[in-house]
């Protein structure tokens, strides 16, 4: 059986505080078919976030020439996963508020065949430190996906997703402000089935959100618009790529 090379890809920007923990904490041996490796995407830093990252074992390191944003950033994590033949990517922030250890868990739908893009679930499983602001910024965007899509999600802006090849090779982010919203309604509407993952969600205690409100209703509320006007084309999928067995027994 063909081996699954999985890349864990972390954007980070002045992450130096909290970026190693994340990296260390990625399980790297769950599956004696499954390769694991770690990106670390450098949106221009300015502190000391890519040698923490190669001190605590990133595999790879791409530096972006300047800070260009987060969906710049995702973006370019994806076509890196696509360059070193990854078989299936994973996103997690290099903030730590996302639990690393629970990658296995996020995989195993697509190794399992049920899934082409998974996005782990705060709003399904347990959240520690949320301020009630964000809360309710993240329930409004995702009912508002939710109404796009005609399919309730529960966590429309999580920073802990995972991809099949095929999902990275067809991904559009169309703006380089942000991701979460465009990127789902993109695949979704391609015809990727997307399952969301119960995960253990706490708030950072390093560092701090670049994230301000404002800014991020006039960035995203316009890209959605831009997104969903877009002509969309279905794409036959291989719903079998990546299955691999005893998925349960290994992840748990």
């Amino acid at each position: 059986m063909k081996t699954q090379k999985v890349i864990v890809f972390l954007p980070a920007y002045n992450e130096e505080k909290s970026i190693g923990e994340v990296i260390r904490s990625v399980p790297r041996h769950f599956h004696p078919y499954v390769e694991v490796r770690v990106l670390v995407i450098d949106d221009g830093s300015t502190d000391r976030t890519v040698e923490v990252a190669k001190e605590a074992g990133a595999d790879y390191v791409y530096q972006m020439p300047k800070n260009s944003g987060l969906g710049a950033a995702v973006r370019q994590g994806l076509q890196q996963c696509l360059h070193l033949g990854a078989d299936i990517g994973v996103m997690i922030d290099a903030d730590n508020e996302y639990p690393a250890e629970q990658i296995p868990e996020l995989l195993a739908p697509i190794f399992k065949g049920e899934a082409d893009y998974t996005m782990g679930s705060r709003f399904l499983g347990e959240i520690r430190g949320m301020k009630w602001h964000r809360r309710m910024g993240n329930y409004c965007f995702t009912f508002l996906q939710s109404l796009l899509l005609r399919t309730w999600i529960y966590d429309g802006q999580s920073g802990m997703r995972a991809f099949s090849r095929q999902a990275m090779e067809h991904a559009d982010i169309i703006h380089d402000y942000n991701y979460a919203q465009v990127l789902t309604l993109n695949l979704m509407r391609k015809g990727f089935r997307m399952k969301e993952v119960p995960i253990r969600y706490k708030v950072r205690t390093t560092g701090q959100s670049f994230i301000k409100f404002g800014a991020y209703m006039k960035a995203v509320l316009p890209a959605i618009w831009r997104e969903m006007k877009r002509p969309m084309q279905k794409v036959a999928i291989d719903r079998s790529a990546h299955v691999l067995p005893d998925v349960d027994e290994k992840v748990s």
